[in-house]
């Protein structure tokens, strides 16, 4: 079968199942999900083994170590993939909720039903987990799902989605439910985003040359997430050591992970004080890029260019800007910023309302580190991606950001 021919069919087949999919009741979604939980349990080995294939064709071809953190899965992890997968199934979906229902002069009761997406098709590089994380809010939401993961991890999602397919039919469902394009080639990716007619959303979930090619090249409608430069902008009325653990967290924790921090901006009054701790803190840890007035004070520093400001590392690296008042730190993340999260670490009401109200990202933090913005931290069990935009959804995309609304109108032969 052509490439085309082959990705045409698998969604084809996703759209042909969702009708009769978003129906299905919520007892037999937790049914399914529940299943899944415990076939991941039950295959640990198994996905480890696939796994490892993975893990040591990145290492031979010289991935990063904080990416091949993404790329690993150990019993920890998959336990915890099957943990997430039980909170989904418990969530409260709204789908088939009516709102606003109302009634009009002429007899006519209008109201909104929330219904699913339909057929979402998702990209993304890397991280295995993003298969079962993708597959449950679908399976949950009552949408279809094209699968698309990157060739790194090729083994791991082929044994993550046989492992779902194995769970869906023991529920007595078609597999058809979740699709999986294996099919490496990039130009599969070309040929999914032209299937408009099949494909309600798309959402990318990778570095920025993904979401770029996506966003420019998609016929289908494009939820774009991932990148993240996130900075942390520590006040002259912060206290200190909250900064310290709050910065530390936010950078060090995983690096590799979209909501990381990359920058950190620090207020003239209390740089003297602060910057000598921070460097100490990560000194042999992380790479520390300056900008002029930070290298006064910390000499040893590598100087930050111009780059810097807009690069999203995902490593052992932060560039250090010194900013003379909370505007100019505002401005300059406004400039500089994926729009993905913020965090302010201050003591002052005001201050901390500024930053709140003018900062122009999904996710905007007050004493607090950006390493919350996560699916399963905001109570959602997990998530599709964290989205970047302001149309349809923006932040974490959970099980009700993948619905959308219809109108349904009850008339007794009323005509106009």
């Amino acid at each position: 079968m052509k490439l085309e021919e082959y990705v045409l069919s698998k969604a084809k087949k996703a759209k042909d199942t969702s009708r009769n999919f978003s129906s299905t009741s919520e007892t037999d979604k937790i049914r399914i999900l529940n299943y899944i939980s415990e076939e991941l349990m039950a295959n640990k080995n198994y996905i480890i083994s696939e796994n490892q294939k993975d893990v040591e064709s990145a290492k031979n071809t010289g991935m990063s170590s904080s990416l091949l953190d993404r790329l690993l899965l150990n019993q920890e992890r998959i336990t915890k993939m099957a943990e997430g997968v039980q909170k989904v199934a418990q969530l409260q979906s709204s789908v088939g909720n009516i709102s606003q229902m109302w009634k009009r002069p002429n007899g006519l009761m209008i109201g909104k039903m929330v219904v699913p997406l339909g057929v979402i098709a998702i990209i993304y590089e890397s991280r295995p987990n993003v298969t079962v994380d993708a597959a449950a809010l679908c399976i949950k939401s009552g949408n279809c799902v094209v699968l698309r993961g990157g060739s790194e991890a090729i083994h791991s999602n082929n044994a993550l989605v046989k492992i779902i397919h194995q769970a869906i039919e023991r529920a007595g469902f078609s597999k058809d439910i979740v699709q999986f394009i294996e099919i490496t080639d990039r130009k599969a990716v070309d040929e999914l985003m032209k299937l408009y007619e099949y494909i309600d959303v798309l959402i990318p979930r990778g570095g920025p040359s993904l979401i770029k090619n996506t966003v420019e090249n998609s016929m289908i409608p494009v939820i774009q997430t991932g990148a993240g430069n996130c900075h942390v902008y520590v006040d002259r009325q912060a206290d200190l050591e909250k900064a310290l653990k709050i910065v530390e967290n936010a950078k060090i924790s995983r690096p590799s992970v979209c909501n990381a921090a990359e920058k950190l901006l620090v207020h003239k009054d209390i740089a003297e004080e602060f910057l000598p701790k921070i460097y100490t803190l990560f000194e042999k840890k992380v790479e520390l890029r300056g900008c002029e007035k930070t290298l006064k004070i910390i000499p040893q520093m590598k100087a930050a260019q111009e780059e810097d400001w807009s690069t999203e590392y995902l490593d052992y690296i932060m560039a250090v800007k010194i900013v003379d008042s909370t505007e100019e730190a505002i401005n300059h993340i406004n400039k500089y910023s994926t729009k993905h999260s913020e965090a302010i670490i201050t003591e002052n009401y005001t201050i901390a309302q500024k930053f709140l109200n003018e900062i122009d990202s999904a996710a905007v933090y007050v004493n607090a580190s950006t390493r919350f913005t996560d699916g399963e931290e905001f109570g959602f069990g997990a998530e599709m991606g964290i989205s970047t935009q302001k149309l349809h959804v923006r932040g974490p995309i959970g099980i009700n950001e993948l619905t959308t609304t219809k109108y349904i109108i009850l008339g007794n032969g009323q005509v106009r």
